[in-house]
């Protein structure tokens, strides 16, 4: 069957840059959906099942544990 409407573009989802393989997504917003908790695995990116956002890491991820505190750093590192 034809799609009903091909004057539509739907656009591709949301892709955010992450550092972490650990995200939490909860859809952003008013109107978005219960707080999950999402694990990359060995995959560089995972996807939320319920608004389809894509997470992706960064070219350069931290450990899981780090403390990313700015001011730990020195502010040559910002």
């Amino acid at each position: 069957m034809p799609p009903r409407h091909p004057d539509v573009t739907v656009l591709p989802p949301e892709e955010i840059l992450v550092t972490s393989k650990r995200v939490a997504c909860d859809g952003g917003g008013v109107l978005g959906h219960p707080l999950v908790y999402l694990d990359m695995g060995e995959d560089d990116f995972v996807e939320c099942g319920y608004c389809d956002r894509r997470f992706v890491l960064a070219a350069d991820p931290h450990a899981e544990s780090e403390y990313l505190d700015p001011a730990a750093r020195p502010p040559e590192a910002h």
